[in-house]
């Protein structure tokens, strides 16, 4: 579980990307920031989740809650995968993989989440980020 809030400027029209962020601050060009002030990145995932994340095969549920706002993403793991960003974690809905990854082919993104979901992160509501990967073994 990861815990981050919103912030005035989180816009939410990034179209192939989110993310949330361990940094207090936020510009308008970070079009894909959804949560600021993580308690943690990629880096600060237990090893364990990183283990099963790291395959090809590995599906990733992430339940974004705001305000009594639930979204649910599926996302795919990659045996690419690093997980090692000190403060960033980033969903795509391509196959891009760097240190920021955590979910690639994600079936959500900035643009395509709950309008009311964005309008609670405008505010500066604080969010959980409930992230569950599984794999079919």
């Amino acid at each position: 579980m990861i815990r981050c809030r919103g912030h005035p400027l989180v816009l939410g029209t990034h179209p192939t990307t989110f993310e949330v962020t361990v940094e207090d601050h936020l510009t308008a060009n970070g079009n894909c920031i959804i949560g600021v002030a993580a308690d943690k990145g990629c880096e600060g995932l237990s090893s364990a989740f990183k283990q099963v994340l790291a395959h090809d095969d590995a599906v990733l549920v992430t339940m974004l809650e705001c305000g009594g706002i639930i979204a649910e993403v599926q996302s795919r793991g990659s045996s690419q995968m690093m997980l090692n960003h000190p403060t960033d974690m980033v969903w795509r809905k391509s196959t891009f993989v760097c240190g920021r990854t955590i979910g690639i082919q994600s079936d959500a993104v900035a643009l395509t989440l709950s309008r009311d979901l964005i309008h609670n992160l405008s505010l500066g509501k604080g969010m959980i980020v409930t992230l569950t990967a599984t794999r079919p073994d």
